[in-house]
Order: structure tokens, then C-alpha cells, then sequence
């Protein structure tokens, strides 16, 4: 079988990332865990950040794959926000996309939706995108049975896209990413330095 360059760096990074990660466990999530809302940190915490975001759009990947881990290591680790992960998909791979991330389960969601940046420039730039993101699922610790069940659920598809419709409507999504500070829409630069300025803002 052939696989070209893309291929071969998302199998690579995949494998060292989740077998090195996890103990790997296979399950069926269902419909109610799927969509669940997905949050990370302490719930309990004063600032509550809450981003609306496509997992094909590239100034997502860029926020997740270098703002989101200082935000994390900085603020979330240290119980000071409750961050809260919303689907907007602009696109059809970026709705499986985003079915396949919650189907690995609330435990490993964040996770994959890390992989899923990391590598967002080669997956979508494969001829089968959809076919990537299937050997992305497997690598997580889906199997086949697994996978099947999940991509073809149209509940949590619906789902998401319920979501998404709501929330374009209730936020007034124009472009992703979109961010809520304290129920208030941040309009600022999405650099770490302007988001720590207002972060720190709130904090004192």
C-alpha cells in the first residue's frame, strides 16, 4: 500500500504520541458522553473561557498549537480557568473531525483535539482527508467496530451541528477562532501576551 509524505509524519507523530501517553482502551462512547460539554480545568474557578472553533481552520491550529499550552500551563494547571472547548465546524472534515474527537471520550478529547492541530496542515492536505482521520481514530485506541459506530452516528453529528446553529445566533460567531471571557466576547489580538493582559486584568 501507498502512502505519501503526510501520511507517513501523521502515523509517525501519532504513534509516539498516544502509545507513549496512555494506556491505550478501546470503547464505544455514547450519544450523551459525545456531547457532553467539553471543558478543562477547574470548574470552580473565577474566569471561564470559553472558545468556539473548526478543526480545518488554520488560525485555530495556530491558537491551539501555540497560545493554548502557555493558557494551560499558566492558567488552567493552577485552577485559575475553567476553559470550555465549542465546535463550529466550517466544513464536512471538520464535522467528522470533530465527531472522531468526541467519540475518543471525555477523558481524551483535549487530547486529540491537540493531535488534531499538531497535524491539521497534513491530514487536510491528503487526498482522503476523511481516510487520515480514520487512521487518526485508530491510533487514539479506537477500533474498527468502534469507528464505524461513531462516524456513522448521525446523533452526534446532529448534535453539532444544533450546537453550531445555537451558537451562531446566541454569540454571534462570524469567524473562528471565537472567544468568550467571562460571557463577554474578547475583540483583542489572540497572542498570548494580549490574552495574559486580560486574563491578568480579571485576576486582580
Amino acid at each position: 500500500m501507498f502512502y505519501n509524505n503526510s501520511t507517513f509524519k501523521i502515523i509517525a507523530f501519532l504513534a509516539l504520541f498516544f502509545l507513549t501517553s496512555y494506556d491505550v482502551e478501546s470503547r464505544i462512547v455514547d450519544t450523551i458522553e459525545a456531547l457532553q460539554e467539553k471543558k478543562i480545568g477547574d470548574k470552580q474557578a473565577s474566569i471561564k473561557i470559553v472558545e468556539f472553533a473548526s478543526l480545518t481552520c488554520g488560525h485555530c491550529a495556530k491558537f491551539h498549537n501555540e497560545v493554548f499550552p502557555k493558557i494551560k500551563k499558566e492558567y488552567i494547571d493552577t485552577g485559575k480557568i475553567v476553559f470550555t472547548y465549542r465546535d463550529f465546524p466550517l466544513d464536512k472534515f471538520a464535522l467528522k473531525a470533530s465527531v472522531i474527537a468526541r467519540c475518543s471520550g471525555n477523558d481524551r478529547f483535549f487530547s486529540f483535539l491537540k493531535v488534531l492541530y499538531k497535524k491539521q496542515k497534513d491530514w487536510t492536505s491528503t487526498q482522503d482527508p476523511f481516510k487520515s482521520l480514520l487512521k487518526i481514530a485508530k491510533l487514539g485506541g479506537l477500533k474498527n467496530d468502534e469507528i464505524k459506530v461513531c462516524v456513522g452516528n448521525k446523533s452526534i453529528e446532529d448534535g453539532i451541528l444544533r450546537e453550531r446553529l445555537s451558537s451562531s445566533k446566541k454569540y454571534d460567531i462570524k469567524a473562528t477562532p471565537t472567544i468568550y471571557i467571562n460571557n463577554e466576547k474578547y475583540d483583542g489580538d489572540l497572542t498570548f501576551e494580549a490574552l495574559k493582559l486580560k486574563i491578568d486584568s480579571l485576576l486582580n
